[in-house]
């Protein structure tokens, strides 16, 4: 009973941290990526097929497993990025937020700017490397 519930909250983070990620890709400060990750690591807890499924998924999985074997991002992901910040900031601006909300949103995403650009642009990955990663999802 116990691990039955155990595995429910962890396809729940799953499912929602997913629900989040995809509301991250239209709502200006909200990230997309941190909550991808997040669902990956939940999601063999309690979800093996949603594991499989995000790991294989065409869109979803490249960037996952760039992350997971490199540590990368790709360069038009950390552009895309970039360009985004800088938007959610101008939004705040023109919407005339207060001196203090600018200068610290603007503190952060400068440190989340300068995390993006510091890791290594995404590669493609040998084929024993996709190997070894499907041998890893199958046994979740």
């Amino acid at each position: 009973m116990r691990e039955t519930v155990l595995r429910l909250g962890w396809r729940m983070l799953a499912y929602g941290a997913i629900a989040l990620g995809t509301a991250g890709l239209v709502v200006p400060l909200l990230p997309t990526t941190p909550f991808l990750l997040v669902a990956a690591w939940a999601a063999p807890k309690g979800s093996p097929r949603l594991a499989r499924w995000l790991w294989h998924h065409p869109r979803l999985g490249p960037p996952l497993h760039a992350w997971r074997e490199q540590r990368a991002i790709a360069r038009r992901t950390k552009q895309l990025a970039i360009v985004l910040l800088a938007f959610s900031w101008l939004v705040l601006w023109f919407g005339g937020a207060p001196g203090l909300v600018l200068g610290t949103t603007a503190a952060i995403f400068g440190c989340v700017a300068t995390f993006i650009l510091t890791r290594p642009d995404a590669t493609a990955m040998p084929s024993a490397s996709k190997q070894r990663s499907s041998v890893m999802i199958r046994r979740c």
